[in-house]
C-alpha cells in the first residue's frame, strides 16, 4: 500500500465539488458536466477552451490549461487513438483542488506540429518522454505530477525513471509499460499475441494504406474493443476524432508500433537512453498504478509489475465496467488518484 496516503482521500470526489460552478472554478473555458465515477456509460459534453501553443524541443505543441498559475503542476498524457479530451472531466476536478494541470497533444496528434519539414517523424518509446521534458522547460516547470494511460502512461514511466527529480508523483493506468526493441522480440502465448492484431497489421505496408483510408473506423473499432462497456456516443468519438486529421499522424502511429517490433529503426542519438530502459529500471518517485476491470486492450496484470515500483506505492482496480480510457471513463477516480499522489 502507497505509505502516507490518508484513506479517507481514497473516497471519490463528492457531488457538491464537482458541481462548482466554471466561474467559481476560475475556469471560464470549461463547460462543465454531470459525471457518475462508478458508469462507465457516463457521457460528458464538457470542452476546453482556446489551446495554447509553445515550441519546445522538436515540436510546437498544442496544449490545455487549467487551475492557477502558481499551483503545483499536474501533466496529463494520452493514449492512442485518443487526445486530450480524455482528460476533459479531469482538469476541472484538478484545477478545483489548486492544481495547475497541463494538457498536451503528443507528437502527431491535434495542433502539435515538427518545426522542421525535415525532422524524422519518429515515435519511439524515448523520444516521446523528451517532448514531455522539453515542454515542461519551455513552460519553466521544474516538477510536476505525471499522469497518463496507453503511450501516455508509458512516456509518463519513462519521465518517471529517467528524470526522477522533474516527476513529484506518477500515476499510471495500467502500470509499468517500459519496453525494449529487444524485449518485443520475444514471442507470446497465442492468445496474447492475437489482442496485439493491429500491431501486426501495422508492420505491413498494406496496414499502413488500410489504415490511412479507413482512419475514423479503425480508431473506432479500436474505442469499442479496448472500453466494450463504456457507451460512448457519437459526438464524444467526433470530438477526439478530429485530432486525427494531424498531417503526420498516420506516419507517427505507424512508426511507433513498427519500431516496438523491431521492423523500423529509431534515431541513434537515442541510443543511450533507449539502453537504460532496456534494463527496466525501477521507479522511485511515489507512485499509483490504475486498472478498469473492463479493460479490453493488451496490458500486464498488476503482480507483474509491482516489483518494478521502488518507492511509495499502490495499485488500485477501478470497477463499474471501466475499460481502457479510463481517465474519460472514470474521471473522478483518476483525479483522486492524483491528489493522493501528489499528496504522499
Amino acid at each position: 500500500m502507497l505509505d502516507n496516503i490518508n484513506p479517507r482521500r481514497r473516497r471519490l470526489i463528492g457531488a457538491a465539488a464537482v458541481g462548482i460552478s466554471a466561474l467559481e472554478l476560475g475556469l471560464p473555458n470549461f463547460a462543465r458536466a454531470q459525471t457518475n465515477p462508478g458508469a462507465a456509460s457516463t457521457v460528458s459534453n464538457a470542452s476546453f477552451g482556446k489551446i495554447k501553443q509553445i515550441n519546445a524541443g522538436e515540436l510546437s505543441i498544442g496544449y490545455a490549461e487549467a487551475g492557477p498559475a502558481n499551483g503545483p503542476v499536474v501533466l496529463l498524457l494520452h493514449g492512442w487513438p485518443y487526445d486530450i479530451y480524455s482528460f476533459v472531466d479531469v482538469a476541472p476536478i484538478l484545477a478545483a483542488a489548486g492544481y495547475r494541470v497541463i494538457i498536451p497533444y503528443l507528437r502527431g496528434y491535434g495542433p502539435t506540429r515538427f518545426l522542421s519539414g525535415e525532422t524524422f517523424r519518429n515515435a519511439q518509446q524515448s523520444v516521446l518522454a523528451l517532448d514531455m521534458i522539453a515542454l515542461m522547460d519551455a513552460l519553466k516547470i521544474k516538477k510536476a505530477v505525471v499522469a497518463g494511460f496507453d503511450w501516455g502512461a508509458r512516456t509518463a514511466d519513462i519521465m518517471a525513471v529517467l528524470w526522477p527529480e522533474r516527476c513529484s508523483g506518477l500515476v499510471s493506468v495500467s502500470g509499468y509499460l517500459i519496453g525494449s526493441v529487444h524485449g518485443n522480440a520475444k514471442p507470446l502465448p497465442p492468445k496474447a499475441e492475437l489482442a496485439w492484431w493491429y500491431q501486426f497489421y501495422f508492420a505491413t505496408e498494406r496496414g499502413k494504406i488500410g489504415y490511412e483510408q479507413n482512419l475514423h473506423d479503425f480508431n473506432r473499432l479500436i474505442w469499442e474493443l479496448a472500453s466494450p462497456q463504456w457507451h460512448f456516443d457519437d459526438a464524444t468519438f467526433e470530438r477526439t476524432a478530429q485530432s486525427f486529421n494531424n498531417p503526420d499522424y498516420v506516419a507517427i502511429v505507424i512508426h511507433n508500433y513498427r519500431w516496438r517490433l523491431g521492423v523500423a529503426p529509431g534515431d541513434s542519438k537515442y541510443d543511450a537512453l533507449e539502453a537504460k530502459l532496456a534494463t527496466a529500471p525501477a521507479v522511485t518517485v511515489p507512485s499509483i498504478t490504475m486498472e478498469g476491470e473492463a479493460n479490453g486492450a493488451p496490458h500486464p496484470q498488476p503482480s507483474a509489475y509491482a516489483s518494478k515500483f521502488a518507492g511509495k506505492y499502490e495499485h488500485r482496480l477501478i470497477k463499474g465496467g471501466v475499460g481502457h480510457n479510463l481517465p474519460q471513463e472514470a474521471p473522478q477516480a483518476f483525479a483522486q488518484a492524483v491528489i493522493d499522489v501528489a499528496k504522499a
